[in-house]
């Protein structure tokens, strides 16, 4: 087994010399990429670019190694960054490293503990809704760039488009969006015009990150003031990670370890923390573009953090001459490509609960620019939907034997919290049976509301001089039963 397991770590690694050379170009156009989603993202949170950008480096070193979804950028993120602001503005910006660390310890915990799991519990439609909602907030974000610009920004950003859908045409061994940042970029300076550059984004780091402990004191108050930030930036980060790591599952068709990414993430946080950096997490948007471009192995994680710390710092010059159209242009395809356009068809197929869950989980995603607000109304909406489906599918039926005086109640179905009150309300208490029997041979009893129900309705029968026999109760009901309620077992 542990052969089995280094046998495909090193796979992850180095499949073949072709697809280390996708990996090392989709993972410089997946360093571009980060560029300006990670410097606006700073100033969200309202911390210098610099921050940012240390912290996606250190974040995508860390997981390259110790991640769980091979492919996955990382880096800081806006989910976190909104949770961040109100931190650095009543604090600042070493309150925000200590709740770094705090939130990358919490997260290896959650991922010692499996809590990975949860994510079963996100349907398809919520899914879909979360990637949609996403293309929509990456398109979004291009705007403003796109505004108050002279037509030499338009015709920049028409010909990057037309570069990265046209040149696969020509030729693959290149990614298109690197083709279209060398050569609007060569354009832009052979033919000076007033556009904006990535120096107009914010200030660029001039050194490397060293190591920092945030300075802070080491006292109760501390914890007080950082710990409900932490918490929920290690939730955030955690889920949007997830997402991510489910939709490079399906994207490759390939299986990845959700829990081994928890603790990556973990670590990949307290390092960040340790050098100067804000929390981050899995950025579907440059992901998606990473995979979309050949990135298949950790060695396109690495490249994306190696290569944006030296675009950032030896080649600072050069990468402040980027035109920020072709960055605009790589963004605008990625929206496109995220956005699951099948999802508009499914709607008139797909049940209609299903359209609600996925339109929901898109409103209020992008009316909040939460993406853990959008999931968390979406599993909440399947998990209401699927209940009162269950609920439905739950049947009590009754036959009155006059020979012997009973009437026999036959329960068909799931009887749990949400079909308890109706399971209850099918019995007369009024009866004027003499013995009432209570067949659960075809029904299940899931927790302590349905035992109790089913306790409510043998005491009130019981009290009426009726006398109730339970039978059929299946192992696991039987179980429940016995430790939940003695007196009801005894009557069974």
């Amino acid at each position: 087994m542990q052969t089995t397991s280094l046998a495909r770590y090193r796979a992850e690694w180095f499949d073949s010399a072709a697809g280390a050379r996708r990996d090392i170009l989709a993972g410089m156009v997946g360093t571009f990429a980060l560029i300006p989603e990670v410097i606006a993202f700073s100033f969200v949170a309202g911390i210098d670019p610099e921050v940012g950008l240390f912290a996606s480096f250190m974040i995508g070193i860390v997981l390259a190694f110790a991640g769980g979804r091979p492919a996955m950028i990382s880096g800081a993120a806006g989910s976190v960054a909104l949770v961040a602001a109100a931190l650095v503005h009543s604090h600042g910006l070493q309150y925000l490293l200590a709740a770094t660390l705090l939130a990358g310890l919490l997260q290896i915990v959650f991922g010692l503990m499996k809590l990975d799991i949860l994510m079963r519990f996100v349907s398809r439609s919520v899914r879909t809704g979360f990637v949609n909602a996403l293309a929509i907030l990456i398109f979004s974000a291009q705007v403003p760039q796109m505004l108050n610009v002279t037509w030499h920004t338009y015709a920049m950003i028409a010909g990057g488009l037309a570069i990265i859908y046209l040149a696969p045409r020509v030729t693959k061994a290149i990614p298109s969006p690197l083709i279209c940042i060398v050569v609007l970029t060569g354009i832009s300076l052979a033919y000076p015009m007033p556009i904006h550059t990535v120096a107009d984004l914010g200030r660029l780091p001039s050194s490397l990150p060293s190591f920092t402990w945030p300075g802070v004191p080491m006292s109760w108050d501390t914890l007080r003031i950082v710990f409900p930030y932490a918490l929920a930036m290690a939730a955030v980060g955690l889920l949007e990670s997830m997402m991510t790591a489910s939709v490079v599952d399906d994207l490759t068709e390939t299986t990845s370890n959700k829990a081994r990414e928890c603790t990556g993430l973990g670590l990949a946080n307290v390092a960040a923390g340790l050098f100067g950096g804000i929390a981050g997490c899995g950025m579907i948007g440059q992901t998606v573009g990473n995979v979309r471009y050949g990135g298949r192995g950790r060695l396109s994680t690495l490249v994306a953090g190696v290569f944006l710390l030296l675009v950032m710092v030896p080649l600072r010059p050069w990468v402040a001459q980027v035109p920020v159209a072709a960055l605009v242009a790589i963004m605008v395809m990625v929206s496109i490509s995220t956005f699951s356009w099948g999802s508009i068809r499914d709607l008139a197929r797909h049940p209609k609960v299903s359209g609600f869950v996925m339109l929901a989980t898109v409103i209020v995603t992008v009316a909040t620019h939460d993406l853990s607000a959008g999931v968390a109304v979406g599993v909440l909406l399947s998990g209401v939907f699927f209940a009162s489906k269950v609920t439905r599918m739950m049947e009590v039926t009754d036959i009155y034997d006059e020979a012997t005086d009973t009437r026999t109640y036959t329960i068909s179905g799931q009887v749990f919290f949400a079909s308890a009150d109706i399971f209850a309300d099918q019995f007369d208490l009024r009866d004027t049976a003499g013995k009432v029997r209570i067949d659960l041979t075809q029904s299940h009893l899931w927790d302590i509301t349905a035992v109790g129900a089913l306790e409510d309705v043998v005491t009130r029968l019981r009290h009426h001089g009726i006398v109730v026999d339970v039978v059929g109760l299946n192992q696991a009901s039987a179980i429940l039963v016995d430790r939940l309620s003695p007196t009801l077992a005894r009557v069974g």
